[in-house]
């Protein structure tokens, strides 16, 4: 039963990084933006902090610079021009 426990601790443990950035997706689609369906939508391979952003990421960076913002808004997708 405690190897039981372990393994379902390990599971938990693994699983939140894989979904962390998930509501960002939810958010994107209730926004309009259906073509957002994963973090890959924004994020070179599986997302984290410093890591390589696709085209449409980069733009969020960008604008969240550029409005000096202490987050990303993901309305500003509205202003996104690429694919």
């Amino acid at each position: 039963m405690r190897i039981a426990t372990l393994v379902a601790a390990a599971a938990l443990i693994l699983a939140v990084p894989a979904q962390a950035k998930m509501p960002w997706v939810k958010k994107a689609q209730e926004l309009g933006f259906a073509d957002v369906k994963e973090c890959k939508a924004c994020h070179v391979g599986a997302p984290k902090k410093g890591g390589d952003m696709a085209e449409r990421g980069k733009f969020l960076v960008d604008m969240k610079a550029k409005k000096k913002a202490a987050e990303v808004d993901l309305a500003w997708l509205k202003e996104y021009k690429g694919k």
